[in-house]
């Protein structure tokens, strides 16, 4: 009995041995990605208090020995002309990222609930269809897009990088949202209609609040994707007064030389308002995409 005991001892020991050799190697790997993710923005964060002197060297001096914030001042002063530039791209930016944002939550909420909940002629080959412009690269609808702006009279609005980006962010926040709907019980707004409860009152008192982790979730990729988008915002916008950050920041570079210290700045600027969004509401796109994904 006690080899029997001994043998089983050591089995166990040998799992457990097993069990946090995996649990090492997983804490590893994630402390290699947060180093891969983290690396970068704390380079462009030491760059960008540097002079440009100290930004130029080679090897390159990794501490500053003088640090400043003159590319931050120089950014926020709307006494000059980076400063008015730079103030005007952000706030370009934020009013197109949330403009696409608020029509996304506002045109994706309905159609996934009808999605989800109501059965009608083509519905599975409307909702299949609704992802199909997935399926190629953005760059593919670009001079297409570019042709119909130029036919409406959006060209050089903020408009028509609105719809463009409405084009390519639903189709994700319609599935998105479809899946958490899923999950969602109809009984409890059955419950609600035999309360006297009409349909639309049922979807807005019991199921939005029940669905507010996947609409945080399809706001935050909404505003990320208007955020960061480049290639439309360079085609569709030519006017300097109309331009985002992320063709805004190019200012930064020019024939002869390259402010490496402002545009590292400018770039930092840009990247803090989605970092600080995502570690807000982190937990809600997190509880959004296990929940969309999995089936009760």
């Amino acid at each position: 009995m006690s080899t029997i005991a001994e043998t089983a001892h050591k089995g166990q020991a040998r799992r457990r041995v097993r069990i946090d050799g995996w649990r090492w190697g997983g804490r590893i790997f994630l402390l290699f990605m947060l180093l891969y993710t983290a690396l970068p923005m704390i380079w462009m964060l030491i760059t960008s208090i540097k002079s440009g002197f100290a930004a130029m060297q080679f090897p390159p001096q990794w501490w500053p020995d003088q640090p400043t914030l003159a590319s931050y001042q120089k950014l926020l002063d709307p006494q000059n002309s980076v400063g008015q530039d730079f103030l005007r791209f952000f706030w370009n930016s934020l009013f197109v990222s949330m403009a696409t944002t608020i029509l996304s939550v506002i045109v994706a909420v309905p159609a996934a609930y009808a999605f989800s909940r109501f059965t009608f002629l083509g519905r599975n080959f409307l909702f299949f269809a609704v992802l199909l412009r997935n399926m190629f690269p953005a760059v593919i609808f670009l001079v297409p897009l570019f042709i119909l702006m130029r036919a409406i009279g959006l060209v050089n609005t903020h408009g028509s990088l609105i719809l463009t980006y409405l084009t390519f962010g639903l189709p994700l926040a319609i599935w998105l949202l479809k899946g958490f709907y899923d999950n969602i019980p109809v009984q409890l707004e059955q419950a609600a209609r035999i309360d006297g409860a009409t349909r639309f009152q049922a979807f807005v008192l019991i199921v939005m609040p029940l669905s507010a982790p996947g609409i945080i979730a399809t706001a935050i990729y909404s505003f990320i994707g208007a955020w960061n988008e480049y290639i439309y915002a360079y085609t569709f916008l030519s006017k300097n007064e109309q331009l985002t950050l992320p063709v805004g920041i190019q200012r930064f570079f020019s024939e002869n030389t390259t402010d490496f210290p402002g545009l590292m700045a400018a770039s930092f600027m840009m990247s803090v308002p989605v970092v600080v969004l995502f570690l807000v509401l982190q937990r809600y796109f997190v509880r959004a995409l296990t929940e969309g994904a999995v089936k009760h």
